[in-house]
């Protein structure tokens, strides 16, 4: 497709995940506006009643 081939015949290896350090560097409150509450509500609104909503 771009004109060369992989730099390695057949299947990518396989990632040792022993090996992978995981960083969370999030600070501890995510400030989330309004507008974007507004979005999550219309796209998952009927997820979230399934979820939250009990018969």
């Amino acid at each position: 497709m771009l004109g060369y081939p992989w730099p390695f015949p057949g299947r990518p290896p396989k990632h040792d995940l022993s090996t992978w350090t995981v960083t969370d560097d999030w600070p501890e409150h995510v400030p989330v506006t309004e507008a974007e509450m507004e979005v999550f509500e219309q796209w998952f609104a009927d997820l979230f009643d399934e979820q939250f909503i009990s018969n």
